[in-house]
């Protein structure tokens, strides 16, 4: 099992490009980062609560089904 992912890795798995991802972070909604060594990643958690929290915000900017 992975616990964390690079930015890359989120990226691909969310269907974002970098440019999308950095902005996101800019703006203070992209998902909490951490640093290990060298490398930045993003954890399973820090993923599926930025899923969540998109989920809300995109609730009723859609047409039902």
């Amino acid at each position: 099992m992975k616990f964390a992912m690079t930015i890359k890795e989120f990226c691909d798995s969310h269907s974002l490009g970098p440019t999308t991802f950095h902005k996101m972070q800019l703006e203070g909604s992209g998902p909490a980062l951490m640093k290990v060594g060298r490398k930045v990643l993003v954890s399973t958690e820090s993923a599926a609560d930025w899923r969540r929290r998109m989920e809300e915000q995109s609730r009723g900017k859609f047409p039902p089904a």
